[in-house]
């Protein structure tokens, strides 16, 4: 049998988690939010026709921030349509996604509905065919408390509070040539620059997030994030980053590898943004947003006509069933951010409900978990304190895409009370023995071990058979003399909470 060890060495701390890191995002496209979240006439509607069988999902899923409204769908978003009573609101034709949105939830409907799963509202503001009048316009309306004619209109709407939201995105992926409203680097980082001394002129302790590239393969990689954050440096404290990962022509070895590609992104990430701080002079650091993740079959929906010129309301879009493999890449992804939370400081998994989502839904019917929910639920759950990189002794197998790969990968988490271990078997064939040294972590016993694994790794939850995947405990798990031992099937993501 296969074996690895790991150490882990209560140093060696990454950063203290910011709960940040466990987001979400909701978007106006195909059925996230309608038939999704908001189905007025299904049996468990709230008085705002929130689905509360969707809403318990989340709360166990664990998410705590919320990136909206989009995504592409914000390159075309005209906030006023989205307030004021419902019946005045007005129709409107996503370019984006080419349906039709009929406003039905808005600005102050979303808050409502954060409110009932407990997490934070981060906001993307239309740079793409709009700009830094209608952000300003829309943080007044958000944040200020009252006696200005925006602060006023939200409470006339039903909303005395201010939202008060924190966190602010200058826009979505304006480098795709797919965004209504796309931009060179140059022209796109003079209008964040902008946007962003505007919006901290009327409160300096937002946070706001500018975008880098939509993804690791565009021809502009590198530069558009050095040209950006020459003109936006000073003025905005993320630049985001967003990537998607799929099996391609059979290739299961390099799939559950993909996480070196996300790591490689960041890496590059990072030495772009402190090369311009340095250059700058600057003494503040970038972090990196990472507000687009997941897992998500695009090939095979841009060969699809999922997206026509028919105008439907809430279509099928992007609607991917996962595998007990997606799964396991998923949490491998998650265990990434983790280890390099010193700089990814938020993330946000793409997308919540029904769109490439760990949620699914079916009108007037069911919800329910799809396999890469339990990953997340799981690290959501158990991971506290602060992040541990440990020390792994792992053999190799090759890839195609990435050379050679090390069959194991892992995390930990401690709050000095409590501590967690998170680890995938990238083996397509072997269980790994794996012995752990937790003898810093001052454990001693173990008070859950589970598993995401199964005999077939394209095994998947459906509308017909809901429950065909979830976790397993995890057989001789074992902790003694500060040693855990514990034998990971193949192709399996796992966690282990200690004591």
């Amino acid at each position: 049998m296969t074996t690895a060890r790991i150490s882990i060495d209560r140093t060696a701390v990454v950063a203290p988690i910011d709960r940040r890191i466990f987001g979400s995002f909701v978007e106006h496209l195909g059925r996230c939010v309608y038939d999704g979240i908001y189905e007025p006439g299904h049996p468990t509607a709230n008085e705002d026709g929130f689905r509360l069988d969707v809403v318990d999902l989340v709360r166990e899923l664990g998410t705590t921030t919320i990136r909206y409204p989009g995504g592409n769908f914000v390159s075309g978003f005209r906030w006023e349509d989205s307030v004021g009573p419902r019946e005045s609101r007005p129709v409107r034709r996503d370019l984006a996604w080419h349906s039709l949105e009929t406003n039905q939830v808005g600005v102050d409907e979303f808050s409502r509905w954060l409110k009932l799963i407990g997490s934070e509202l981060m906001m993307a503001v239309n740079l793409g065919t709009r700009g830094i009048e209608a952000a300003l316009d829309l943080l007044e309306y958000c944040n200020h408390p009252s006696g200005t004619a925006l602060s006023d209109q939200r409470i006339a709407n039903g909303t005395p509070e201010p939202h008060d939201i924190r966190m602010w995105c200058l826009g979505n992926e304006m480098d795709g040539p797919w965004q209504t409203g796309y931009m060179t680097a140059d022209d796109y980082g003079k209008l964040a620059a902008r946007t962003a001394q505007a919006m901290k002129a009327a409160d300096r302790s937002l946070e706001l997030v500018v975008c880098g590239s939509s993804g690791s393969s565009m021809p502009t990689f590198g530069d558009w994030e050095r040209t950006v954050l020459e003109h936006a440096y000073e003025h905005v404290d993320f630049i985001s980053c967003h990537a998607y990962y799929q099996e391609r022509g059979g290739d299961l070895d390099s799939y559950l590898a993909s996480s070196l590609d996300m790591q490689y992104f960041i890496e590059t990430v990072v030495a772009t943004a402190d090369h311009v701080g340095n250059k700058l002079r600057s003494k503040k650091k970038i972090k990196l947003s990472f507000d687009e993740w997941n897992i998500w079959y695009l090939d095979e929906h841009q060969a699809s006509d999922e997206v026509n010129d028919e105008w439907r309301y809430a279509p099928r879009q992007l609607e991917d069933v996962y595998s007990v493999a997606d799964a396991v890449v998923l949490g491998n992804l998650l265990i990434t951010l983790l280890k390099n939370h010193d700089r990814v400081a938020s993330a946000s998994l793409a997308q919540l409900v029904n769109v490439i989502a760990p949620i699914m839904t079916e009108p007037g019917g069911d919800a329910w978990r799809q396999t890469t929910f339990f990953p997340f639920s799981v690290t959501s759950r158990l991971a506290k304190g602060e992040i541990l990189t440990p020390r792994i002794e792992a053999g190799m197998y090759q890839t195609k895409v990435y050379g050679d790969a090390p069959l194991v990968d892992a995390v930990a988490t401690t709050d000095g009370s409590q501590s967690a271990v998170f680890l995938v078997n990238r083996s397509r064939t072997e269980a790994i023995t794996v012995t752990i040294d937790t003898s810093a972590l001052g454990v001693s016993a173990i008070d859950e071990a589970v598993t995401l694994w199964d005999d077939d790794v394209y095994a998947k939850n459906t509308l017909a058979d809901q429950n065909r995947v979830g976790l397993k405990q995890l057989d001789g798990a074992a902790l003694a003399g500060g040693v855990l031992t514990v034998t990971l099937p193949p192709v399996s993501w796992s966690a282990i909470a200690l004591s």
